[in-house]
């Protein structure tokens, strides 16, 4: 990278530092009855457990796709059918590559709003292969294993970068319902990106080794989300359930 760029990238990435609070203002939310919650890679639907829960004791109708984790097109078309059950405005939640995912389906029109949790951010078409190697390659690629053109994380990257603060025990059941990813699927584009339109809100994971922190600080600048910062691992939605909780409340019109 050239020096001017770098400093560039540094020089957004501080601005989002402090408090971690919006960086977008106040944003007026839709009332949303329903949310609809897309897993990451290696992950599946039951990843959002300790969120379901919650947001399903404050009155909200939950959904969690199982996306197939093939080709973007496919996760996009799993989750567009869930949106299309819908009876109302929705909240889209998605987390790690599922961002490219809500970014996508984001443009349905039964989606309020649009909530990142350490996600990807992808721009139309936009190589986000190419955007993310101008940041630091974080430790977790190093466990990443190839069985026949599908990808796994071992089980020690799995627990000391992907899930570094969650509990041993509850790591090692995300661990075995791990879900492998086609080799392509992150060279995949989107052909939308919602956000340009809807209301966003974003979570920063300030101590990921999955996606780079200062990657996910410039696309929740880059779209102008609402945003917090957690001192959390990638599974921020396991760490710190509650924060993510009143983050997608906030985003459905409701008060945590």
């Amino acid at each position: 990278m050239k020096p001017a760029n770098k400093l560039c990238l540094i020089a957004a990435s501080l601005l989002m530092l402090g408090t971690g609070t919006a960086m977008a203002g106040t944003v007026a939310a839709v009332k949303a009855n329903n949310v609809v919650l897309v897993h990451g890679s290696w992950a599946d639907g039951s990843s959002w457990s300790e969120v379901i829960t919650r947001l399903q004791a404050a009155g909200l109708h939950v959904t969690a796709v199982q996306n197939p984790l093939t080709l973007v097109a496919d996760d996009v078309a799993a989750t567009n059918r869930v949106l299309d059950q819908q009876d109302g405005p929705t909240v889209l939640v998605g987390h790690s590559y599922a961002g490219t995912v809500v970014s996508d389906a984001g443009v349905n029109p039964k989606v309020s709003s649009l909530v990142y949790v350490a996600a990807r951010a992808p721009d139309a078409n936009e190589d986000f292969v190419a955007l993310s190697a101008k940041f630091p390659t974080m430790p977790v690629r190093s466990g990443v294993e190839d069985h026949d053109g599908y990808l796994t994380l071992s089980q020690d990257a799995f627990l000391k970068y992907f899930a570094a603060d969650v509990p041993h025990a509850k790591a090692l059941e995300l661990y075995a319902v791990q879900q492998p990813i086609t080799k392509t699927l992150f060279n995949g584009r989107t052909v939308n990106a919602a956000w340009h339109t809807k209301p966003s809100w974003y979570a920063v994971s300030a101590n990921d080794q999955t996606i780079n922190p200062d990657l996910e600080r410039f696309l929740a600048k880059r779209m102008n989300a609402t945003t917090i910062e957690l001192p959390s691992s990638h599974l921020s939605l396991v760490s710190h359930a509650k924060e993510i909780t009143d983050l997608i409340l906030e985003a459905s019109g409701r008060q945590p």
